[in-house]
């Protein structure tokens, strides 16, 4: 499940997505921030996070130093933008699942449905700049929690529960350590992609539940 390997091959802005903007203005906005985060994930992937400079993302894009921080605040904000909404594709894809499916199994199928929308090689080297960063490795964690308190809000809306409910609050703190071994075995270099692992420790899970 790629997508049990968290990273995404999506543009995407800040968490809280704002309406697409009207007018020109906000279209060369659009378009502007969309050309900031395409240029610096080029260098990121080409030079590493470290060697790359704020300097040289605003040159790559053709905007000043000035401009970019209009947009973005940090590198790291940069990174982070390009999968700011995994945790409403996850809710997504808990709401397509029927409501009558039994949690663990709706927790597995909506990350699998997720990986086979969103399992690329763009994906792969996104997941693998992060983890190979220790700037950005620890920014990734807080995104998990995100991901986490989403995962358990979605499962309880589907089955008509309470928010807090402490099945579905388990279920997606299992499901999240799924995730992260499933990015770590994914990233191993192994051609087999992370669905595999993840479809084996669902399975694994169950046998010890049984």
């Amino acid at each position: 499940m790629q997508n049990y390997a968290i990273s995404a091959n999506i543009q995407e802005v800040q968490e809280n997505k704002p309406p697409r903007p009207a007018g020109l203005r906000g279209r060369k906005r659009e378009q502007t921030h969309a050309r900031i985060q395409a240029e610096a994930m080029r260098l990121f992937f080409e030079r590493g996070f470290e060697a790359t400079t704020l300097d040289d993302i605003a040159e790559a894009a053709e905007v000043s130093r000035r401009s970019l921080f209009h947009y973005f605040a940090s590198k790291e904000e940069i990174v982070f933008s390009a999968k700011a909404d995994f945790p409403n594709l996850v809710a997504e894809a808990v709401s397509r699942r029927p409501a009558d499916e039994p949690l663990l199994d709706m927790v597995e199928n909506a990350l699998i449905d997720l990986a086979v929308r969103y399992q690329t090689a763009q994906a792969r080297d996104l997941a693998r700049l992060i983890h190979e960063t220790p700037a950005l490795s620890a920014g990734d964690q807080a995104k998990y929690e995100k991901v986490e308190r989403v995962l358990a809000k979605a499962l309880a809306e589907r089955k008509g529960l309470s928010e807090t409910d402490i099945a579905c609050r388990v279920t997606a703190a299992t499901a999240i350590g799924i995730l992260k071994l499933s990015t770590q075995v994914w990233l191993t270099g192994d051609d087999a992609g992370p669905e595999i692992f993840g479809t084996a420790a669902f399975a694994a899970l169950r046998r010890v539940l049984d």
